[in-house]
């Protein structure tokens, strides 16, 4: 694939960015594609390399050397059609995606991958200019009905796909605007709103029918849905979120990370302050913030806090440090353990590992400290790791606002999960299999983040195409819809 011998003459070239102090003055997305022809030697880069291990890093199971082929031989129309017969929002996960299929490349044993998640999101971005990005209208329908509940990616895939077969559909969103938290978990630094907004208008072109501010299992019964429509799927995310149970956790000032970027995010559509925090606001400007967890949602309240004005920025993590390079033989192509500076990180932040958060410090009914204290990892009884305070390594960090950012425990139950009647495994999420997606109630399906727990969103996407190919297989007696 490519050409032959391309990547020995060309070097990895990936997009560039604006630099962190100029970039910290908006919430506009900061990275400069390349030009077209820069793309199309990238392209060149993909080798033929017998077995394209790439495939087993990418969950959707991106045709990734043939459309980089394409693109190498300047077919980028045929690329973009390539490229959307796996992935529904290729703009999405070209955004935000970490690119597991770029840890699988062959050329990552020397750690010099093709960029593949750049020319992905070049190809789309590229369709979308060019006008070969079209709604796909069902030829005829099926009279079938189904309901979505959740509009993130794995809803969103779902519903499409549904509506492609034929079948009429209604997605269903507790929030005021389509997205889940692809709208309001991601800040627009890293995806702009307008993405989705315009997948959305091809959506309802192609017969989905949206409606916002309606929570299945409040507003309407899930046993009102169940006489309505032929079937449902529960996409409704995982959403209730780690917390941390230490003295003085009840004292304002220490804040779950989605009650704070999901006010930024209003903000940034235009919301008012009224609307954008009905329960007072959360700001980092002009406080010493703490975020407590290392992924990425704790990345996204750096880059939040540090465009707000925070004075400073710690981010804390209980796991060890991790290796600045991996042990490749090991490893490769597996989704390696090593350390991982996000642009945010870039964007100033202290970063520390091993450390657990002992309580909050209180003076006058205010936060003004969190005492913490090095741990390690041990082996206990029975092959268990343990994880063991370092004694006498206890510090004080001076916090006017921590954030919570620990991860996902599972789907929120109250309400839609309880109602539905549904197992949960053992994890506390919807059970279903990942062959056709049922849940042990009759004509109720679950994906994404609420059947799996906390993923990524392309992930996501993969678990929503494949729950739509369950439902129509289930409606129809047989599926045509791809896996």
């Amino acid at each position: 694939m490519g050409k032959v011998t391309g990547f020995l003459e060309i070097e990895r070239q990936d997009r560039g960015t604006e630099k962190p102090e100029a970039r910290l003055h908006t919430y506009k997305e900061f990275v400069h594609p390349l030009s077209n022809t820069e793309v199309e030697k990238q392209a060149a880069r993909c080798m033929d390399c017998g077995i394209p291990f790439c495939h087993q890093g990418c969950p959707v199971n991106n045709l990734i050397p043939d459309w980089n082929h394409l693109v190498y031989r300047d077919q980028w129309r045929s690329a973009s059609d390539t490229l959307h017969s796996t992935n529904n929002f290729p703009e999405f996960t070209g955004r935000v995606c970490p690119a597991p299929c770029e840890a699988s490349c062959t050329l990552n044993i020397q750690d010099n991958p093709v960029t593949i998640k750049t020319i992905e999101c070049q190809i789309v971005d590229r369709g979308w200019e060019e006008g070969w990005i079209h709604p796909l209208v069902a030829a005829k329908k099926t009279g079938r009905t189904v309901a979505v509940v959740g509009s993130g990616p794995a809803g969103l895939a779902c519903a499409q796909q549904l509506a492609r077969a034929g079948h009429s559909v209604t997605l269903f969103e507790k929030a005021d605007r389509i997205g889940g938290l692809l709208r309001y978990g991601i800040p627009d630094f890293k995806m702009e709103k307008h993405l989705i907004d315009r997948r959305i208008r091809q959506m309802e072109a192609e017969g989905v029918a949206f409606r916002t501010g309606v929570e299945v299992g409040v507003n309407i019964s899930m046993a009102m849905l169940l006489t309505d429509y032929d079937a449902v799927v529960l996409a409704g995310g995982a959403e209730a979120p780690r917390d941390l149970p230490i003295n003085g956790r009840e004292v304002d000032g220490i804040h779950f990370a989605m009650d704070f970027l999901i006010q930024q995010n209003k903000r940034v559509a235009g919301d008012t302050e009224e609307r954008a925090a009905p329960k007072g606001t959360l700001t980092a400007k002009g406080k010493h913030v703490v975020v407590i967890g290392g992924g990425d949602t704790g990345s996204d309240c750096i880059g939040t806090s540090n465009r707000q004005g925070a004075l400073s920025v710690t981010q804390l993590e209980i796991l060890a440090k991790p290796p600045v390079k991996e042990n490749k033989p090991l490893v490769w192509p597996d989704w390696p353990l090593k350390l991982r500076t996000s642009s945010s990180h870039e964007e100033g932040v202290a970063r520390d590992w091993s450390v657990q958060t002992k309580r909050a410090i209180v003076e006058n009914g205010k936060l003004t400290g969190l005492e913490c204290v090095r741990v390690e990892w041990k082996l206990g009884d029975g092959g268990k790791m343990n994880l063991v305070e370092v004694a006498g390594s206890e510090f004080v960090l001076k916090a006017d606002l921590v954030l919570l950012a620990m991860g996902f425990v599972g789907p929120r139950k109250a309400g839609l999960v309880e109602q539905s009647g549904v197992a949960l495994d053992a994890r506390g999420n919807v059970k279903a299999d990942t062959n056709d997606y049922k849940t042990s109630a009759s004509k109720v399906f679950s994906c994404g983040d609420m059947r799996r727990g906390q993923s990524l969103v392309v992930w996501a996407i993969r678990e929503g195409r494949q729950c739509a190919r369950g439902v129509d297989e289930f409606l129809m007696g047989n599926s045509e819809l791809p896996r």
